[in-house]
């Protein structure tokens, strides 16, 4: 607050938002280009649901967003007419190989992950914060860094794959590739695999969004097919990453677990950053939260966020238990 007052200051003639009440009043106006939901957590469903309902035009930097509300916001997305992009590396990746092929049906999306810090290591109970925020590829916030441990990060994204290009969760399968070159691909019905390789930044998928479809000349290092020497790729083992096996038992339970899920793993991660809790709780507890909830309807946003409430709420308790 302090801040805005010393920028209405400075700069009279603009309009300064901030806060929850700022976030609301953003995300009803309709008169920009292109807008992009980068809030961090389910904070960013109700002003990107807002911009979704006006129209507009969404490039997604937020995994909640579709993790959370993926049947209300795609339904919402159809009925406005609002165009849905993705800053998302993978998903960014899938949207360009699916570009021109409309027409040509899906056999399968192919979604790499980096494995994470523990995908040639066991997991045990002794596993530290440090340990599980040494990621191997990618220099990210502590959040999505220990859910790229867990691989829960890779969980959510199946669940965004399923509601941004309409595909059943059986067409999904995720790609262990150590390299992070290959972003994703897609595998159509007569076998031919789409691909998109390049070099590990996230300017590229960014400006793709903002310019879709154009691409815009960068300074990026590009790669050298030649020094690359091999692309490699593994299968994950979902009992070892049960949080990669409790997504896709989310979406096959319907949208309410998948609401239940996000929300047990956010507190989980923060009780693990805090040292509460050990690594191996975090799937634990996330199968004993979703199992302690019966399936229902969510028809709004509301009904959504006291369904994140609970969950959280339930998940607490059985940290302090």
């Amino acid at each position: 607050e302090s801040n805005s007052k010393i920028l209405k200051e400075m700069f009279s003639e603009l309009d300064i938002y901030y806060g929850e009440q700022g976030m609301r009043e953003i995300s009803l106006l309709t008169d920009a280009d292109i807008s992009v939901s980068a809030l961090v957590g389910i904070a960013g469903l109700e002003p990107t649901y807002n911009l979704i309902r006006n129209g507009m035009t969404v490039a997604l930097a937020n995994k909640e967003v579709l993790v959370t509300g993926g049947e209300l916001i795609i339904k919402t997305a159809k009925d406005s007419g609002a165009t849905l992009l993705t800053v998302d590396s993978e998903h960014s990746a899938i949207m360009q190989c699916l570009n021109g092929e409309q027409n040509n049906p899906i056999d399968k999306i192919l979604l790499t992950a980096s494995g994470g810090p523990f995908f040639d290591k066991e997991i045990t109970d002794y596993i530290t914060v440090s340990d599980a925020l040494n990621h191997p590829t990618w220099n990210m916030g502590k959040k999505v860094t220990i859910d790229s441990a867990t691989m829960m990060n890779k969980g959510f994204e199946v669940i965004e794959a399923k509601w941004l290009f309409d595909v059943d969760p059986e067409k999904i399968q995720v790609v262990v590739h150590r390299k992070s070159l290959v972003h994703s691909m897609v595998q159509f019905e007569d076998g031919t695999i789409m691909a998109n390789i390049g070099p590990k930044s996230m300017e590229i998928p960014i400006a793709y969004a903002l310019n879709y479809p154009t691409r815009l000349k960068n300074n990026i290092e590009k790669l050298d097919l030649f020094e690359i020497n091999n692309l490699v790729f593994e299968k994950p083992d979902l009992e070892k990453f049960k949080c990669l096996a409790l997504a896709f038992e989310a979406i096959k339970r319907g949208h309410s677990y998948q609401v239940v899920l996000n929300a047990a793993d956010e507190v989980l991660v923060g009780a693990f950053l805090d040292e509460k809790i050990k690594f191996t709780d975090i799937p634990k507890t996330i199968e004993k939260v979703m199992d302690m909830f019966e399936s229902q309807k969510l028809n709004s946003v509301d009904e959504i966020l006291d369904l994140d409430k609970k969950a959280k709420n339930l998940t607490l308790k059985l940290i302090n238990k």
